[in-house]
């Protein structure tokens, strides 16, 4: 503003969001204030936009910071442990403000200018820690307006979607007859190709984004075909082998295979499916092999555990989560494609953007509008460095396994999965019920899982509700046995230390002995 004292207004404004927000969560290191549902909602029931103005911006900022923040959830709590969402480094709200007052869109040149060229460059920075492919590849394809590295989307969901997209469209291209399936449909699709469904096959454990991308792209949500998981949680290769077979050969419809998704770090367990061994066997069948790495995808900055993620760079397409762990605000997805290419399947003109020959980002893109997050990633890449995200994902990493040592020191609990990355699972299983436990036939079993489902899904929402932590929970299947309910923590937060880790389980410990073993007594 030109006007020094409407400058000097904004000033101040911009410093009662930043620092009385940064100071409340400073101050906070609960994660909510205790207030049911059922009374935020009844003061949340005026549907009516006021004619006129009624309050002054300082008023609102101040109403925000006084009666929001408090009954938010304080992702950025060391004691937030249960979800994919934590704290962001502080200067990430800084960058946040400036693409909010730049205010650009990124999908097209005319609306953003150099903020579409600097995005081609992120894109072939974060290709490049997948795919490492040598200076003269990123050299002709950085920026190429006829090459796409990949794409910035809204979330993981949208880069899956994406991914399916394309691999719907490369199998079913133009025939002598027939345009292709984008213009055409899936009906015309399968008769032209003499078929009568497509499937894609993904883990047991894999994200149902998924599943909805076969609702979307008229495949069927039920043609998203789960394989089951080995003892370690990571998609079976036997079973995936002997799917792949059945699909070709075996009775039933015919039927092909659009694409195989392994998963780098599954949302339930933080496993990595073994990506070398699918890739292998996608390349023997001619078949598009998509890693979802929404989660993991960040930990390739790590020297120390990046071969956890072996295999990603033989994916044809690979998702990555820039609000997970590239700890950006929310919300920011990308898909990365190894043919620079390839997206020239969903391309798309219009004859007042996007123009053919043009250099917009949109003709490849599903979003037709989109923040410049970009130029986060971007800025937070020069900030922080490999290094710098390198600790973050070595933290995580550790702690994890430091948290899954003291599970096993502690007689009420049970490590169910261990660490692979920065995420585990356990329960509350006392040690009188595991003694029955291990005498006891098929159907007691079934008896006293449930009550120890009971007990942890009891001792979680308690925990919940107290405002001070948080683990989530979610149901893992064990071979010959009804759903288990566990605790499931990822950690990622860098201020989450061990000896928080031991309030928290002290905290379901003291829970669990004045709900239950009061109870008995």
């Amino acid at each position: 503003p030109e006007n020094e004292e409407v400058r000097a207004t904004l000033v101040k404004y911009m410093e009662q969001i930043l620092f009385g927000l940064h100071d409340f969560l400073m101050k906070n290191v609960g994660i909510t204030e205790e207030a049911s549902l059922k009374e935020l909602s009844d003061r949340f029931r005026d549907s009516r936009i006021n004619r006129n103005p009624s309050k002054k911006l300082a008023d609102v900022i101040k109403g925000i910071i006084e009666n929001i923040a408090p009954h938010a959830v304080n992702v950025a709590s060391p004691y937030f442990i249960g979800h994919m969402t934590s704290a962001i480094p502080f200067f990430m709200v800084h960058l946040q403000t400036i693409v909010a007052a730049l205010n650009q869109n990124p999908v097209k040149l005319e609306t953003s200018k150099v903020v579409s060229i600097l995005e081609r460059q992120v894109l072939a920075k974060i290709h490049r820690i997948i795919y490492d492919k040598n200076d003269v590849f990123y050299e002709e394809h950085i920026q190429r307006p006829g090459s796409t590295l990949g794409s910035f989307v809204e979330d993981g969901t949208l880069a899956n979607l994406t991914a399916i997209w394309v691999a719907r469209n490369i199998f079913f291209k133009p025939l002598s007859g027939f345009a292709g399936v984008e213009k055409e449909g899936l009906a015309v699709a399968y008769q032209a190709y003499d078929i009568e469904r497509c499937v894609v096959l993904v883990s047991q454990l894999a994200h149902y984004s998924l599943r909805k991308s076969g609702g979307v792209l008229g495949i069927g949500n039920e043609n998203i075909l789960p394989v089951d998981v080995d003892s370690s949680n990571r998609m079976n290769m036997g079973k995936l082998q002997t799917a792949i077979r059945n699909l070709q050969k075996g009775p039933g419809p015919k039927t092909r295979i659009l694409a195989v998704v392994g998963i780098a770090g599954t949302t339930e367990t933080g496993t990595v499916d073994p990506l070398p061994e699918i890739a292998e066997i996608c390349a023997e069948n001619g078949i598009h092999f998509h890693a979802d790495a929404a989660w993991g995808g960040p930990v390739l900055l790590s020297k120390k555990y990046r071969s956890l993620l072996s295999g990603t760079e033989q994916a044809d397409s690979v998702t990555i989560d820039g609000h997970k762990q590239f700890y950006m605000p929310m919300s920011c997805g990308m898909i990365y494609f190894k043919d620079p290419h390839i997206m020239d399947t969903v391309a798309y003109h219009a004859a007042y953007i996007n123009r053919p020959g043009s250099v917009d980002l949109g003709i490849r893109s599903l979003v037709g509008s989109r923040a410049a997050m970009s130029l986060i990633l971007g800025s937070a890449l020069e900030i922080m460095g490999a290094r710098g995200y390198a600790l973050l994902i070595d933290h995580g990493i550790e702690t994890a396994h430091a948290f899954a040592e003291e599970i096993e020191a502690r007689p009420l609990f049970e490590l169910v999965t261990s660490p692979q990355l920065n995420i585990l699972t356990y329960r509350i299983f006392p040690e009188d019920i595991k003694r029955e436990w291990n005498k006891a036939d098929c159907q007691k079993k079934k008896t006293l899982l449930a009550g120890l489902n009971n007990i942890n899904i009891t001792v979680q929402r308690l925990q919940r509700e107290a405002g001070k932590s948080f683990v989530s929970r979610t149901t893992l299947k064990r071979r010959g046995c009804e759903d288990m309910v566990v605790l499931r923590v990822v950690i990622m937060n860098p201020m989450t230390t061990i000896d928080i880790i031991g309030e928290i389980l002290d905290e379901q410990e003291d829970i669990y002995h004045r709900q239950f073993m009061c109870a008995q007594g």
